[in-house]
């Protein structure tokens, strides 16, 4: 148990510390993805690629999500206050949300302006799209590097997520022009918008999953609830517990609270070694903020719920 709390806090340690590292490499995707965006209209309109076109739109959602993701990770940095009493932890999860519905909305988008294409195929430049590709896959690749060690956040994640899906996205690309470079078959165009935007819903509902845990309260993923309750139990002087609520601010730092029911007669210094002892088994689950409430035996209880 010693073992697994200290990896705990080695794990949170490093987490603390990676917190400005988060900001710098936003800062660097927003940057590579404007720049890159500009060159993508640019080049769709003189290649008339509808998938390098729907790219284009899809990489300026990015573009807006990655500047909303590093304004809420600036908020979520602030102290917490009378107002806001957990901090303001939860407006990363929100900007990980808004990133996520700018790329559905940018999905369905290239699905709109793909499948007509796909019916009615027009001429393209292939040459140039594989140049596009090219440049796509390194932009976004250097992006997504640079996000790689960005933390745990669900809001880090989710950009992340945009940027890989881009690089995938840019591959395709890159095939689907070397063959109509020699085969001339310009359908293969809008397929691939097609296939990249059903990939990205794909892979962004997913994502939408763990983000909508966080925001409807529910068990952080791999709490084991009943193994805690058990170990607690074990304790002595603890004869019961209940009303074990858990939950997650932003899928990162996770908050407990709990009742536990001790003996009538126990002196403070027994109650404060309840809490103390409880306190390091909930602790070492991965839990961050514990709140600990002692009933004595045969008391009613008044704030159960």
């Amino acid at each position: 148990m010693r073992h697994k709390h200290d990896e705990h806090l080695h794990q949170r340690l490093i987490g603390e510390q990676d917190k400005v590292g988060v900001k710098r490499r936003l800062q660097t995707a927003f940057a590579l993805n404007f720049f890159f965006t500009i060159i993508e209209f640019i080049g769709g309109a003189i290649t008339n690629s509808m998938a390098i076109l729907s790219d284009a739109v899809h990489d300026l959602g990015d573009t807006v999500a990655i500047g909303s993701a590093l304004w809420f990770e600036k908020i979520a940095e602030r102290e917490r206050n009378d107002r806001y009493t957990y901090g303001y932890r939860r407006f990363s999860t929100l900007g990980a949300l808004i990133t996520s519905t700018i790329l559905v909305v940018g999905s369905v988008l290239i699905l709109y302006e793909s499948i007509p294409r796909l019916l009615k195929p027009e001429e393209v430049m292939a040459r140039g799209m594989m140049w596009m590709a090219v440049l796509g896959i390194v932009f976004n690749g250097i992006a997504a590097v640079r996000l790689r060690g960005g933390g745990a956040s669900l809001n880090n994640r989710a950009v992340m997520l945009h940027l890989l899906e881009d690089v995938l996205g840019w591959v395709a690309v890159l095939v689907g022009s070397v063959i109509i470079h020699y085969t001339q078959r310009y359908w293969i165009d809008p397929l691939l918008s097609i296939g990249v935007a059903v990939f990205i819903l794909s892979s962004v509902i997913i994502n939408l999953k763990s983000i909508l845990r966080v925001f409807l309260q529910t068990s952080p993923v791999g709490f084991d609830k009943a193994a805690m309750e058990k170990e607690i139990l074990a304790l002595e002087n603890v004869l019961a517990l209940h009303d074990t609520h858990v939950w997650s601010l932003d899928g990162n730092f996770n908050i407990l609270s709990i009742h536990l029911v001790v003996p009538e007669n126990l002196s403070p210094a027994g109650q404060s070694e309840v809490r103390a002892k409880a306190d390091k088994i909930i602790k070492s689950y991965e839990i961050d903020h514990p709140t600990i409430a002692l009933e004595f035996d045969g008391d009613d209880c008044v704030q159960c719920g």
